[in-house]
């Protein structure tokens, strides 16, 4: 918890939440990390890990098999991710293969056996062709990639050799960047409509309680009259009092195990605003470190037409949903602005981008949850209990009403984009 707060204090929430993320003793450089308190997809399923493998050997495919490929998992968390993908390709030596390792069950009526990934496919056979000589094989995976966490908290110290620990982007990646719930804790200010227009929200960081503050400064102003629509004539955002100040808000739901984009209200406009231009441009600078390759985003978040009414702050302590009291003691997110935050970095990839659900990206990735044939149960019992317990957490991770219901945001840079769409 953040030691300093002391009821009386005001200040804006981006202010707040980032003392309370990401300040001494902040909620996520102190502690058990993130894992301790909420389950994000990679947390859910190792099947998770399997299908960013199986990412991985696309844009190493895409680069042409570079002498080295970076990883980069931005918001790392305690190295979840990247400690499972280390042991796929280290452990093993080569990316680890969906029909055998038992992490994703084959489609339903596919074959048993799945095409060997690109970096451990044999080289085309040898001999005179009109195409020219037969280019080497590949050199395996495991000798080439470079696994790098960026995260604020301290290096676990069980973390293994082979991965980089950095508490900043590094510059010339040539590979993958991927940022799983990390734009939904990129602190942002909160507004309010009233009468006079939108003003900025301050919150008590001991108590999450608010007051309106000044208006928002010309840049919020614009971000708002682009991104977030402003609500009907009257509407002052304030609740039925109308008195200008608003007590800490309740938790929006039951004990949850993972952080999710249900329950989001109906009507396309909105009394509070969650500014994201502080996401934004962190996308931006994000992307702008990938030299070549593809920057992915996976978060919950919402669009234009779409933005929840009341906003999305919340927080998540110890498996529940609780009120969002930036003291440091709890996790404090809000929704993205999926698609603003896809513009910025299409501004600074100059390429386009896919914009979809971890639903349909999962499953044009193998991992669609489908139920193993009944007939495997006849031949290998033992075989088709573990596949029968895969299809299910691979299930979790597609539900669209929980985390299959995550945006996936695909920034494709210096690379032919259609080689990264959902299909």
């Amino acid at each position: 918890m953040v030691d300093d707060a002391r009821p009386g204090d005001l200040l804006p929430w981006r202010d707040a939440m980032d003392r309370a993320l990401y300040g001494p003793g902040g909620f996520f450089v102190s502690g058990p990390g993130p894992a301790g308190h909420f389950r994000t997809s990679v947390h859910a399923s190792p099947a998770f890990a399997a299908a960013m493998l199986r990412l991985v050997e696309q844009v190493d495919a895409a680069l042409g098999h570079p002498a080295r490929l970076d990883v980069v998992d931005v918001g790392a968390g305690r190295g979840e991710l990247l400690r499972a993908l280390s042991a796929a390709v280290g452990v093993a030596g080569e990316p680890a293969r969906s029909g055998r390792s038992g992490l994703i069950p084959p489609r339903t009526g596919s074959p048993a056996t799945p095409t060997p990934p690109a970096a451990a496919r044999p080289p085309a056979p040898s001999g005179p062709s009109s195409a020219g000589p037969v280019p080497p094989a590949p050199v395996a995976l495991a000798h080439r990639v470079r696994l790098t966490a960026v995260e604020k908290a301290p290096r676990p110290a069980d973390l293994p050799d082979g991965i980089d620990w950095l508490d900043e982007i590094p510059d010339g990646i040539t590979g993958l960047l991927v940022a799983t719930e990390w734009l939904d804790n990129v602190p942002l200010d909160v507004a309010v409509h009233t009468a006079e227009g939108w003003r900025y929200l301050l919150v008590d960081p001991a108590t999450g309680a608010e007051t309106v503050g000044d208006p928002v400064d010309p840049a919020d102003a614009d971000w708002l009259a682009r991104w977030w629509p402003a609500p009907g004539a009257g509407a002052d955002g304030i609740g039925p009092t109308g008195s200008g100040v608003r007590a800490a808000r309740p938790a929006e739901g039951p004990i949850l195990t993972a952080r999710s984009g249900s329950g989001r209200p109906e009507p396309p406009t909105a009394a509070r605003a969650e500014i994201g231009r502080t996401r934004d441009e962190a996308w931006a600078d994000a992307v702008g470190h990938v030299d070549r390759g593809l920057a992915l985003a996976v978060d919950y978040g919402h669009l234009r037409d779409d933005r929840p009414v009341d906003g999305s702050l919340t927080g998540y302590r110890g498996g529940r949903q609780v009120p969002p009291v930036p003291d440091g003691s709890r996790d404090v997110t809000a929704h993205v602005a999926v698609d603003s935050v896809a513009s910025a970095g299409e501004r600074v990839a100059r390429c386009a981008y896919d914009l979809g659900s971890q639903r349909e990206a999962l499953r044009a990735l193998g991992a669609d949850g489908g139920r193993p044939p009944l007939s495997l149960a006849a031949g290998d019992p033992a075989g088709y209990v573990r596949a029968l317990a895969a299809a299910s957490a691979v299930a979790e991770l597609t539900d669209p009403a929980g985390l299959g219901g995550h945006w996936w945001l695909r920034q494709p840079v210096g690379v032919d984009p259609e080689r990264f769409m959902a299909r």
